[in-house]
């Protein structure tokens, strides 16, 4: 796939820099998302890109790694990440979806799908990287930054935030039960 931004092409590293260097991708691609001076539609389709190709690599090869070899990373965690994966692509379906950028329902699903972002980023950090940081050696951090980086940099090859990718993301998520069939965002309460 050809961006003209740039989504950075790790290759190697601990994998839990790689992710949390991700996030602040994520954070900055955000924040341009809101900004109507650039070009939104180029900024979307490469957050989509990103977006997909982090989170499912993250759940091919970093959660089975971090469930089994941190004790402090326990199923909820990994689940609830797994849930909230769910959540921001199909937040990010509804983005994708919207024919124009210039319209409030386009500012109004920017804005959800940053808050579920942000919402993730901050609960796996503190919950999953942080203990994992702690308890998962170096080498296999690695090893696994390695792994992730390839997988990772293959799945933006192979345009995974098309929105065709993205709809059967979101229908597999569905069929899995990851998200709640009623769209109440306060569910957690």
């Amino acid at each position: 796939m050809n961006h003209a931004i740039d989504l950075g092409r790790p290759v190697a590293g601990d994998v839990i820099d790689l992710i949390t260097d991700d996030h602040r991708l994520f954070e900055r691609l955000l924040r341009q998302l809101r900004d109507t001076t650039q070009d939104l539609d180029a900024v979307r389709r490469a957050f989509a890109d990103v977006l997909i190709a982090h989170g499912e690599a993250e759940e091919e090869l970093v959660y089975p790694v971090l469930r089994r070899k941190t004790p402090d990373v326990g199923e909820h965690e990994i689940e609830h990440g797994h849930e909230e994966h769910a959540e921001g692509n199909e937040a990010l379906l509804k983005v994708l979806e919207l024919k124009g950028t210039d319209t409030q329902a386009f500012a109004d699903a920017v804005e959800e799908l940053s808050n579920l972002i942000a919402h993730h980023i901050a609960e796996e950090e503190i919950t999953i990287l942080s203990p994992a940081r702690e308890e998962v050696g170096m080498k296999i951090r690695t090893d696994l930054g390695a792994t992730w980086a390839a997988r990772r940099n293959e799945l933006i090859d192979r345009n995974c935030g098309s929105v065709e990718n993205v709809r059967r993301i979101v229908a597999e998520a569905e069929r899995e039960g990851l998200l709640d069939d009623d769209d109440d965002e306060d569910d957690e309460d």
